[in-house]
């Protein structure tokens, strides 16, 4: 059984916890993704930094931003992954980026150094479905690669079960509007009809709710709605203020939302 499916199976109120390759320091990927699982992270997403995340809102852009002038690119990040099973055996880790960088890299030499890492699955929101049926499905498959899918509250039941049917890993469930880490809390009755919708639907796929989700509260909201929440840009907020121990900042964040409150 495969990584992802595993951890699906065998607990439940998964946190999967987001943060940006290279931030706030270029060497800090792994220290952090060893941290954060260490304090009790399920599934760890790597972000790819790019000067256009048009999915992630300014706490992502800034720490997108900061990484890149650390030096961050695609060679450099798949250099550090090589140790990546070395440090977090067991846990499942996706990459979380943006067609562009990928297509420039080259689809088929991404997926190949992606799946020599160790790593289990990607998020490309910007990927057409239908390229990605006709064009990477395959290759997906090939290197052993899940594609995970974006859900949104304006998502059409047919999309929503075209989706259902191709994904092998879990659906990700955008909360409401807007982009990663916004403030702008979305209607309640509104969001609350939504998650219901898609309750009823009966997917196979399980679902990780993200966009907004900041603390234990939001955690724990979510966790009654799907299998599991994602968790960034409160993260990337904590670490802004590290003052040189990201690894900590991390441990006691996690903790936070998975044992206390957040101190």
């Amino acid at each position: 059984m495969d990584r992802i499916a595993q951890a699906f199976q065998s607990r439940k109120n998964l946190l999967n916890m987001y943060f940006t390759a290279g931030y706030p320091g270029l060497h800090d990927t792994l220290p952090l993704a060893k941290a954060l699982v260490a304090a009790g992270a399920d599934i760890l997403e790597i972000g790819m930094p790019f000067s256009d995340p048009l999915a992630d809102g300014p706490v992502i852009q800034r720490s997108s931003a900061a990484a890149l002038a650390n030096g961050m690119n695609l060679p450099v990040l798949f250099g550090q992954l090589e140790r990546l099973r070395a440090e977090v055996p067991e846990t499942p880790v996706l990459l979380m980026g943006y067609l562009n960088p990928v297509l420039q890299f080259g689809m088929e030499n991404f997926l190949r150094k992606a799946a020599a890492v160790g790593v289990d699955g990607l998020i490309l929101p910007d990927l057409p479905l239908d390229e990605y049926e006709e064009q990477y499905h395959a290759l997906f498959r090939q290197y052993g690669l899940k594609a995970v899918f974006l859900i949104t509250p304006q998502t059409s039941e047919d999309r929503i079960r075209r989706l259902d049917s191709l994904s092998e890993a879990f659906l990700y469930l955008v909360s409401g509007p807007g982009t990663t880490g916004g403030t702008t809390l979305p209607d309640a009755d509104a969001q609350q009809a939504y998650f219901e919708r898609i309750e009823s639907m009966n997917l196979k796929t399980p679902r990780l709710i993200g966009f907004g989700i900041a603390d234990k509260a939001g955690f724990d909201r979510a966790c009654g709605h799907a299998q599991g929440a994602i968790i960034g840009s409160a993260l990337i907020r904590a670490l802004q203020d590290a003052d040189g121990d990201a690894s900590g900042t991390a441990v006691r964040f996690v903790r936070g939302i998975k044992v206390d409150s957040y101190k």
